[in-house]
């Protein structure tokens, strides 16, 4: 009789051997849910880019350069810090203009938007990178919370200039265009930068005709607009000297005026 309860033991005991073993497979291959990369990129948020231009002519004082990061990995419910190093050839010699800062992944979050800052006043030369371009790299610190992010998205380049050029329309336009001098008065490179820094607008026309106050798409502005982004300059003007412990001046040391 005993053997009539042979081949059931033996079934169970084969069954249970199996479950151990795919168990224990299951245990070799789950998801790591701690580990998580850290890409970065410059461009737009969809589409990565291998690098970006930074003017230091575009602001008198501090500019910005926009990247992106994004996660590879899981969410979590907590905050998460980095922050970036400078390396490349120039390194040695930007370091100096770059402002970083410790830059958060709020917590759920799987990607964000964050900034580089570049200070000109900060330039050992005002002729650097005005002859030839200069460039520079970031990437993430190393740290215990992310990564090394995917080839391609490890780190991002920037492309430096230190390029400025008087607009052809500052002096003299031919109407129904106006000249910028009619609103800004006369020009001078550190007024320039000022004006570029406080509107963001690298080049703009003036139109008499124009109904629309500002065409973002030709960047033309009425006369009306004009007068607009005159007082926005004055008041910028204004704010600056006043926050300074000397007021604005031009190359030649003479005060910016609008």
């Amino acid at each position: 009789m005993k053997k009539k309860y042979l081949f059931p033991v033996i079934c169970l005991f084969t069954a249970m051997s199996a479950m151990q073993t795919s168990c224990s497979h299951e245990d070799v291959d789950t998801f790591d849910t701690s580990y998580t990369a850290l890409n970065i990129w410059v461009g737009n948020p969809a589409a990565v880019y291998e690098s970006a231009t930074y003017n230091y002519s575009y602001a008198y004082e501090e500019g910005t350069v926009t990247f992106y990061a994004q996660i590879s990995g899981m969410p979590v419910d907590y905050d998460r810090t980095f922050t970036l190093e400078v390396f490349g050839e120039d390194s040695a010699t930007v370091a100096p203009t770059v402002r970083t800062e410790t830059y958060v992944l709020p917590a759920g979050a799987i990607s964000g938007t964050y900034n580089v800052h570049f200070n000109s006043r900060q330039l050992a030369s005002p002729d650097l990178f005005t002859q030839h371009d200069g460039k520079v790299q970031f990437r993430v610190k190393e740290n215990d919370t992310f990564a090394t992010g995917t080839t391609g998205r490890q780190s991002f380049t920037i492309i430096l200039k230190n390029y400025l050029a008087k607009p052809d329309n500052w002096d003299t336009a031919n109407y129904p265009r106006l000249p910028l001098s009619r609103y800004f008065g006369a020009y001078s490179r550190v007024k320039y930068q000022f004006m570029i820094e406080t509107l963001g607008l690298v080049t703009f026309e003036i139109n008499y005709n124009a109904t629309t106050a500002f065409d973002s798409e030709t960047n033309v502005a009425s006369a009306a607009y004009a007068l607009y982004l005159q007082q926005v300059m004055q008041r910028a003007l204004l704010n600056y000297n006043e926050t300074h412990d000397t007021p604005l001046t031009d190359e030649t040391g003479v005060p910016v005026t609008f």
